[in-house]
């Protein structure tokens, strides 16, 4: 277990001393209400978002900025940091983007044509094109990634209805968010297909996760997207990968202030990146199918970060921060127990020949304290269906060759690697983290807010919340 007291005193200090800042600054809740208050001032592993303030934990206090993570490798301009922005939880909301776009008139290099725009073919002559060729860049923070029909699937496209033009067998076009590149110590899939995993992450109870695995499939990610999204004309020489690798495995991020509840680490609570970096993690701990290697049991109370903030009586409070503390850990609680009877989730339900599994949040987001699947988990919540496609994704039909069942989806997802007519509509679950900075959620930014998610979880397993319990979830999630 770690110990959050056991902070070094220096950066106890350093957490003190933002604090201070936020609230000689009014970040609470008179700024929250657009007082006129003064900018607060942040230092270099701290930066605003629209909930309070996000907090990057490194082994060196700062960051370093002459890392090659930071440095155009290819012909476009483009570097990692281009999707991948400190601010915004290391990857990009739909926000910044569109404030990119403002300055730049459309030419900053994250609008680049080969995947920055809805097709490689489409119109960027003027500021008005660009703006209609990068809209769902715009609008939902995602890029283009194409990928051609596997190979030997079980199943054939038997139908494309892309609103761009451009989509067919030899290059289906899928909008996905770029993934933080951060708190990746704890991953267990790399991509939300899992296609840069090396090779299944074991539990090598000894040192807690699989490094080398870890680091052989960031590097592979990393080569990918220095050939593709930076449109290089080689991949950078070993040295240089393993230098971007370094520099990721070695970032934390969580949130660290909020606009109402204040700093998210005093009075015992547990938020922020420097307590994060501590966090006991090993590949498949509290694992919900009993693939925990320790044999420990699963515990549904994955979540303890605020369990000190607990006050049954704050409700009659006349203290607003007393009250926001609270609502967060109502939030929290309701994450771990809340019931949600879980059905129909091709991953979860097949694999345990349950047809419904009475769980929770924590179910499916079972590491503690960090919130993916603390082991490789890929399923189908249901967000690619047909049922949910708006007219500004692509709708692409599929047919079982062994069966003649058709799906309709807007992303196959894990199926596009393996073929596998099981695998459809498959994602894994990302680590939750510093969301408050990267709006919007799901792999293809389907969900505007934090409330669009809460409210996609409520209707799609039948929950019922009431609003009080979609506030307090939301709260919880956004002091992540």
């Amino acid at each position: 277990m770690f110990h959050h007291h056991a902070i070094h005193s220096t950066v106890r200090r350093r957490l003190i001393a933002v604090a201070t800042i936020i609230l000689s600054t009014g970040i609470g809740a008179a700024g929250a209400q657009g007082g006129s208050q003064p900018a607060p001032r942040a230092d270099a592993l701290v930066t605003a978002n629209p909930s309070g303030w996000l907090q990057t934990h490194t082994p060196s206090g700062s960051i370093d900025t002459a890392n090659p993570f930071f440095q155009s490798l290819g012909s476009n301009g483009r570097s990692c940091d281009s999707c991948h922005r400190q601010a915004q939880g290391w990857t990009i909301s739909a926000d910044e983007i569109r404030q990119r776009f403002a300055r730049t008139d459309g030419t900053d290099p994250i609008f680049a044509l080969v995947d920055g725009a809805v097709s490689p073919r489409a119109d960027v002559s003027t500021v008005y094109a660009r703006r209609i060729a990068c809209a769902m860049l715009l609008s939902r923070g995602v890029v283009r990634v194409g990928l051609p029909m596997p190979a030997h699937a079980e199943f054939r496209l038997t139908g494309v209805d892309d609103p761009y033009g451009y989509a067919s067998a030899r290059e289906l076009s899928l909008f996905r968010r770029p993934l933080p590149a951060t708190n990746l110590i704890w991953d267990t899939a790399v991509m939300w297909d899992g296609r840069e995993t090396f090779s299944p992450f074991k539990p090598p109870m000894d040192a807690g996760i699989d490094l080398e695995n870890l680091r052989t499939s960031l590097a592979s990610q990393a080569r990918h997207a220095i050939l593709g999204h930076e449109q290089a004309a080689a991949a950078p020489d070993d040295a240089v990968i393993a230098r971007i690798v370094d520099f990721e495995t070695h970032l934390f991020t969580a949130q660290i202030a909020d606009n109402r509840a204040g700093q998210l680490n005093s009075d015992d609570a547990m938020g922020g990146a420097d307590i994060l970096a501590q966090q006991r993690f090993w590949v498949g701990i509290n694992d919900t199918l009993g693939n925990d290697p320790s044999g420990e049991p699963f515990d549904a109370k994955a979540m303890r970060l605020f369990d000190d903030w607990n006050d049954p009586y704050a409700q009659f409070s006349r203290d607003p921060r007393g009250r926001a503390r609270a609502a967060i850990a109502r939030g929290e609680q309701l994450f771990n127990s809340m019931p949600i009877d879980i059905s129909g989730v091709a991953g979860l339900n097949d694999v345990t020949g349950l047809p419904v599994i009475h769980g929770s949040c924590s179910s499916c987001h079972d590491s503690p304290n960090i919130g993916n699947h603390s082991v490789a988990l890929p399923v189908n919540i249901g967000v690619a269906d047909a049922s949910r496609r708006t007219p500004d994704l692509p709708l692409y039909t599929l047919i079982n060759d062994a069966t003649g069942q058709t799906v309709r989806t807007t992303d196959p997802g894990l199926a596009m690697l393996t073929g596998k007519w099981a695998d459809i509509g498959k994602f894994k679950g990302p680590i939750l983290r510093g969301l408050a900075a990267r709006a919007p959620y799901f792999h293809n930014g389907s969900a505007a807010t934090l409330l669009d998610v809460v409210d996609f979880y409520d209707t799609r397993f039948n929950i019922h919340m009431s609003a009080q319990q979609k506030s307090d979830l939301v709260a919880f999630l956004s002091a992540l």
